[in-house]
């Protein structure tokens, strides 16, 4: 069983931890909001829910608390469990944000003329507080726009939904979250702070077996394809020879992953489809 996050963390003399108090299958124990930094103006990464007041009580309290207020309010991704807080966050705590930028990278599933107010971010942006400096590296997969923060002074990676603390994470593109996976490994962080669950202590064990738990599905797509070279499979097929006993009611949801899966072979060539249907590109 996983531990229990408190609804407030001091996690070090640089980051806050603050529960989104928004449980549920997808958040696990809510969504994790970080505030970083160490002097009176600080950055918060994500913003929670909309519509949820214990949330903002929690946030409001640390600010008056550490008599701090927001240079900047980043977004991972454009999930309403990460950015949906933010209006309430603008609205009901306005004596701290007055002076705070609002950031997030740009994605297709963006409102722009609601988002007007929203800043960009790019790829190797740096931004700087007093007693942290946080890097921007988008790492697309989970969804287009998600970004994670990687924290210079500690080594730290803020992984959002790229990488959580329980379970393992899903994804809109395999290719790219897998190409994300790699550049999050190249840091070789110290530390990963995710958008849900638990601080994850052995980073580097973490993202192998996540790498290794996509790789071994994989093995088995190719496997069923290559020893049927001369044959085509409906996504469906491949289901029922790789799952196992699966029962009737997630047949759907392990179709969507190994469509994902043949996607991701696609662009690398490995495999080819006609009318919906899969074969081997590598006999």
């Amino acid at each position: 069983m996983a531990a229990v996050i408190p609804a407030v963390t001091k996690i070090s003399s640089r980051i806050i931890r603050i529960l989104g108090c928004n449980p549920g299958m997808m958040t696990l124990q809510g969504t994790n909001t970080y505030i970083v930094g160490t002097g009176k103006r600080r950055i918060l990464i994500d913003t929670g829910d909309a519509s949820v007041p214990q949330y903002i009580n929690h946030l409001k309290t640390v600010l008056d608390f550490e008599g701090i207020d927001l240079a900047h309010i980043f977004i991972t991704h454009w999930h309403h469990d990460h950015i949906g807080g933010l209006t309430d966050i603008l609205e009901d705590i306005r004596d701290k944000t007055k002076h705070c930028q609002i950031w997030k990278y740009p994605g297709a599933k963006d409102n722009i003329s609601e988002k007007s107010s929203i800043e960009s971010l790019k790829d190797g942006q740096e931004f700087s507080v007093e007693g942290a400096t946080l890097r921007v590296l988008h790492t697309p997969g989970h969804t287009d726009d998600h970004v994670v923060f990687h924290l210079l002074e500690d080594n730290a990676v803020f992984s959002g939904d790229c990488i959580l603390g329980e379970g393992t994470a899903v994804f809109e593109d395999l290719y790219n979250y897998m190409n994300s996976l790699e550049q999050i490994a190249n840091i070789h962080p110290s530390i990963i702070f995710p958008g849900h669950g638990n601080i994850i202590q052995t980073p580097v064990e973490k993202i192998q077996f996540y790498i290794n738990h996509r790789m071994e599905r994989e093995r088995q797509i190719m496997d069923v394809l290559n020893n049927n070279s001369s044959k085509t499979f409906k996504e469906r097929d491949l289901v029922r020879l790789i799952y196992t006993d699966i029962p009737e009611n997630l047949v759907t949801a392990a179709e969507s992953n190994v469509n994902h899966h043949l996607s991701k072979l696609s662009k690398e060539g490995r495999v080819r489809t006609s009318e919906d249907r899969w074969q081997t590109n590598e006999i």
